[in-house]
């Protein structure tokens, strides 16, 4: 739902801003990463955690709509060294679908040092080398062919003239360690997505973005701002009942201008029941692979931007990319993202 800088909010602080969101097998269970904050705003980025706000993982189990467990990150005001204090906490079944239960408390710290929990749960938060990658160029091109239902004009790019347009730039990235044991059992199914709130002046607190799948609201939302805000506030089970509709007429008519189904309307059909409602699902377990053939969580080295431009299009759509390029923004250790600072 969310990407880098995608709504005013956002852009007026980057802290709150998401722009990622992977799960994936790690060393000892499964791995949450949410990453917000880049510093790709510019001279407008605002570094580190809003003091105020709550970063929260919301978790289905087997193919529940609403969210089993939330585990909520929140931090302090920035020390003199800049690191802040870090709290997790979780709630379950009913707390974790709200805003007014305080959970219960797993660990605590600072940033940019490992937080220890209970049964080997593991928190890291801190600054590091953005590990998505895109041609900025070339989404510049797909946006308007998407807005408009007409065939992409992509000039004199070719894919090995690929720039990564995020290289050199840096988020902040929370990675949530959680061991295998109940209820995180090998072979059972989970769906993630995570969520920026703030509070309210009136004693509540506003959601202000939400992610779970890569590149489909950046690609399809970018021409309809009040689109994407409206999106950003609500809860993933309203997504087919609030956007199924549209969203399939929009797949509908590029695939109809790019000529590559028969049957545009059935493809689109097709392919929004596997987009929507927006989660991510994943086999705890597993090896994570968003591709082509399914989502099965997310690694860092995923080519997320490719396989969402080619669904979309319904055609081969390389972004002239590779993950090797950016191996350096990626550890197999814990916290599996790079730290610079």
């Amino acid at each position: 739902m969310s990407h880098h800088l995608d709504s005013e909010l956002a852009r007026r602080d980057s802290r709150i801003d998401l722009t990622d969101q992977y799960m994936f097998r790690g060393t000892n269970g499964t791995v949450l990463v949410m990453n917000v904050n880049s510093s790709i705003l510019g001279a407008d980025y605002r570094a580190g955690f809003h003091p105020e706000a709550r970063y929260e993982f919301k978790v289905h189990f087997d193919g529940e709509a609403v969210e089993d467990l939330t585990y909520r990150v929140t931090f302090g005001p920035a020390e003199d060294d800049g690191r802040q204090r870090v709290v997790l906490g979780c709630l379950r079944g009913g707390d974790a679908r709200g805003d007014t239960a305080e959970g219960i408390g797993l660990a605590s710290g600072r940033t940019h040092e490992p937080l220890h929990g209970p049964a080997g749960m593991r928190l890291w938060a801190g600054v590091v080398r953005d590990p998505f990658y895109n041609d900025l160029t070339l989404l510049s091109a797909l946006i308007p062919a998407v807005k408009d239902g007409t065939r992409p004009d992509l000039g004199d790019w070719r894919p090995d003239k690929a720039e990564n347009g995020i290289a050199g730039t840096e988020v902040h990235s929370i990675v949530l360690e959680i061991p295998d044991g109940e209820p995180y059992l090998p072979g059972r199914d989970i769906a993630l997505w995570t969520v920026t709130k703030l509070p309210t002046d009136f004693g509540g607190w506003q959601q202000v973005n939400r992610q779970a799948t890569p590149m489909l609201w950046p690609l399809i939302r970018t021409s309809d701002p009040v689109w994407a805000i409206d999106a950003n506030r609500t809860h993933p089970g309203h997504d087919v009942h609030d956007d199924g509709e549209r969203l399939t007429g929009v797949i509908a008519a590029v695939v109809a201008a790019n000529r590559t189904s028969l049957s545009p309307r059935a493809y689109a059909e097709t392919l929004v029941r596997r987009l929507l409602p927006d989660l991510m699902p994943y086999r705890i377990g597993s090896e994570a692979n968003f591709g082509l053939s399914g989502v099965n969580g997310r690694s860092l080295a995923d080519n997320a931007v490719e396989t969402m431009y080619s669904l979309v299009f319904n055609a081969a759509i390389s972004v002239g990319l590779r993950p090797e390029d950016n191996a350096d923004t990626r550890s197999e250790q814990f916290p599996y993202v790079v730290a610079i600072r």
